[in-house]
């Protein structure tokens, strides 16, 4: 039963992901609109992390598995995608660095504010 409340508490969040991207017309995905909603309520202790961790690790053990469709799709149209596989490989390429950058940015500040906040506190 614990496993049930957890999962219904994660789609839940999802859902009003799903219900905020079609009634906010920005083009930011559903699923930004749940993680965000997710670490508002974690971050505001709304949800404890208990409420959810079991089933989160479940979700991210089973990560990998959500690739195999894609991935079977990529083959099925290789025929298409082979006519632009340097375009797509130098795009990844790119994204993955500025993806990459700009984490360890965000990391480095995040390490800055809360050392200052530590100092404050002592």
């Amino acid at each position: 039963m614990k496993y049930l409340k957890q999962f219904c508490i994660i789609i839940a969040i999802s859902f009003t992901g799903e219900i905020l991207n079609r009634l906010i017309p920005l083009p930011i995905p559903a699923s930004i609109y749940g993680i965000v909603i997710l670490f508002t309520l974690l971050c505001t202790k709304v949800i404890k992390v208990s409420d959810v961790r079991e089933v989160s690790k479940f979700l991210i053990e089973i990560m990998p598995i959500m690739f195999v469709p894609p991935a079977a799709g990529l083959l099925e149209t290789w025929g298409i995608v082979q006519t632009g596989l340097w375009q797509y490989l130098l795009l990844t390429v790119i994204s993955t660095v500025v993806v990459m950058a700009v984490s360890g940015l965000v990391t480095q500040l995040v390490i800055k504010i809360g050392g200052k906040r530590d100092n404050k506190n002592e």
